[in-house]
């Protein structure tokens, strides 16, 4: 088997699920991700988004963002989103967390792993400079106190490197936590502080090979064959390319000939 490659909702951030869809099957992809907007997900919304996934024989890898607030409560937003990725046939649901309390937290993310069951959806928590779980041993306690099958971690080569994590660091991880990745390249180094790392994660990103993050020794040590989402979110590419279809089928030409430039097996062809 090889590689799985997504189109991430992020790649798209200004369009409708529904124009991500298209946009992705036009462009190529077999499988794509979604940002359900609470206050613009609805019946219409749903049903235009089931009849492209249909149209294009797309499969949804992942539906996002579920954002544990402060304090850990979870409101019927929350539930939306989760009830999306559900009627959508999502595998993975996009979890990060502004609570600092890794109890609070974790005992939000079992109630989501509680919710998806229906469904055999993973709850993968994401670990990022700008939320309160900036760390993949952080994130990986969590998950250890939420206690259920269903919660995972997700991995970003972007906030990896943040981190301070080192590919090496992820030999100690079973694959059974780790049902997807997102990947991206970036700068090397990004200065310390909330306004600098939002600006990083939302539109400093670029394609796999454009950096200088270590994109491929990160995949190479994450488990063999694991789905890869393309995270390009890059004021960039949005300029150069704002048409959503000419987007993702840039995106997926300079990641694809990287992939293979570093012998990484992908499911496509380019």
């Amino acid at each position: 088997m090889d590689h799985i490659i997504s189109l991430a909702a992020g790649t798209l951030p200004e369009f409708q699920p529904e124009h991500v869809a298209r946009a992705a099957g036009k462009a190529g992809f077999t499988h794509c991700g979604f940002t359900i907007e609470p206050e613009s997900w609805n019946p219409a919304a749903l049903h235009a988004t089931k009849t492209v996934i249909a149209d294009q024989d797309l499969s949804v890898l992942d539906v996002e963002v579920v954002w544990i607030p402060e304090g850990g409560k979870l409101t019927d937003d929350h539930r939306l989103i989760i009830d999306a990725g559900l009627e959508l046939g999502a595998a993975n649901i996009l979890v990060v967390s502004s609570e600092p309390d890794h109890g609070r937290t974790a005992e939000a993310l079992h109630q989501l792993c509680a919710w998806v069951a229906p469904g055999e959806m993973r709850i993968a928590l994401e670990f990022l400079m700008i939320t309160a779980v900036q760390s993949m041993d952080s994130a990986l306690d969590i998950i250890d106190k939420a206690d259920h099958p269903a919660a995972a971690l997700l991995i970003d080569t972007l906030h990896f490197q943040r981190a301070g994590h080192a590919p090496e660091d992820l030999e100690k991880i079973s694959a059974s936590l780790l049902p997807y990745t997102q990947i991206c390249d970036g700068n090397l180094l990004c200065d310390p502080g909330f306004e600098t790392y939002l600006a990083d994660a939302v539109d400093l990103r670029s394609c796999p090979g454009e950096g200088a993050l270590p994109v491929a020794n990160i995949i190479k040590a994450l488990p063999e064959h694991i789905p890869l989402s393309l995270e390009i979110r890059s004021k960039i590419y949005r300029d150069q390319f704002p048409d959503p279809v000419d987007r993702a089928d840039a995106v997926r030409k300079a990641s694809l000939a990287y992939l293979k430039q570093h012998g990484i097996p992908v499911n496509q062809v380019d």
